[in-house]
């Protein structure tokens, strides 16, 4: 049986670690907590590529399929690419099904709460587990999402910007209601 690991420093993106979601377009996908790891070029992933071909010949020896889906992909490769990270960098997907929420600890092993601290674009790195799988006609290797750490913070990923950098101050303007109906 695959051991869990400890991945390199990724950025996260579509993170949803507090509440379990279904893949769009998939009417029968059963909700999950997810994580898009983007490995930058020059990600030492020789331990990730290890656990996953392990993975892939305890399930299947010396008949591996060929066409087994890769848990590594260029995110030029992607049908829903990661915007705002470079085209040659490496995407993994961790997932956790409903009934097994990861833990979440910041860089101090504090736990974290506030699903807003854990947002597409922050760093982090993950304990994962390595498996092999056969489901609908498809066979491949993925990772289960066990635990995860955020790092650190990062410009956001995606379309939506802090509103604290949306705008700029106005000086002299209203700070409460009081007045405005004068």
């Amino acid at each position: 049986m695959a051991e869990n690991l400890i991945t390199p420093e990724f950025r996260g993106a579509f993170v949803s670690v507090f509440k379990a979601t279904a893949m769009k377009g998939q009417a029968d996908a059963k909700p999950k907590f997810s994580v898009r790891a983007v490995f930058l070029p020059g990600t030492d992933l020789s331990a990730l590529k290890k656990a996953a071909q392990e993975a892939a010949a305890e399930k299947w020896g010396s008949n591996m399929p060929k066409t087994l889906r890769n848990p590594f992909r260029k995110n030029e490769e992607l049908d829903n690419q990661v915007a705002g990270v470079p085209d040659d960098a490496i995407v993994a997907t961790f997932s956790a099904n409903e009934d097994r929420r990861p833990g979440i600890v910041d860089a101090k092993l504090q736990g974290i709460i506030d699903e807003a601290e854990c947002y597409s674009g922050a760093y982090y790195r993950a304990q994962v587990r390595a498996f092999a799988y056969e489901t609908a006609g498809n066979k491949g290797v993925a990772f289960g999402l066990q635990n995860l750490q955020k790092l650190r913070e990062g410009e956001p990923l995606g379309g939506r910007m802090p509103a604290s950098k949306a705008f700029t101050s106005v000086e002299g303007s209203a700070t409460s209601a009081s007045g405005l109906f004068d």
